[in-house]
């Protein structure tokens, strides 16, 4: 697992700027942390990395929002209104969760992982290729940023 501290918000945007320019088509980037956090910021820098101009702010009414422009699309999904694996489903997420053919990046990622180790109604257990990253405030402007990236 590796970690990163985040001086300020420029700091936590330049990460997922670095991110966006290396991250491969299939990848689903994982977000805990609790409001305020930093996780839509990561994602401006992540959407900005792979090209994106569009403004990028967070789904939470929505659920998801697609970036196109970029390098690849991206698909930024929030889960904070949805509780359980049923939900998500239900609400059609699956489909960016298991072999996205851009980049999905999950906020609230525990509301789905939370219950992932099993299967999913159509058979499938966790993605491929996961990065998953939690997000700790140390200060006003200070964040640990920890993440670690599971399959190949």
């Amino acid at each position: 697992m590796a970690t990163f501290i985040s001086t300020n918000p420029d700091a936590t945007l330049g990460l997922g700027e670095r991110w966006g320019r290396e991250i491969r088509a299939g990848w689903i980037i994982g977000l805990t942390g609790e409001l305020g956090a930093g996780k839509t910021q990561l994602v401006k820098g992540i959407a900005r990395g792979l090209g994106v101009i569009t403004r990028v702010h967070s789904p939470t009414f929505a659920l998801i929002n697609t970036y196109d422009g970029g390098r690849l699309p991206l698909f930024h999904l929030d889960l904070y209104r949805l509780d359980t694996r049923d939900q998500i489903t239900a609400a059609g997420l699956d489909e960016y969760l298991f072999g996205p053919q851009g980049v999905t990046v999950v906020e609230w990622v525990e509301r789905w992982l939370g219950q992932a180790a099993g299967q999913n109604s159509r058979g499938q257990g966790l993605p491929a290729h996961l990065r998953r990253v939690w997000i700790d405030t140390i200060s006003g402007t200070e964040r640990s940023i920890r993440y670690e990236d599971s399959g190949a």
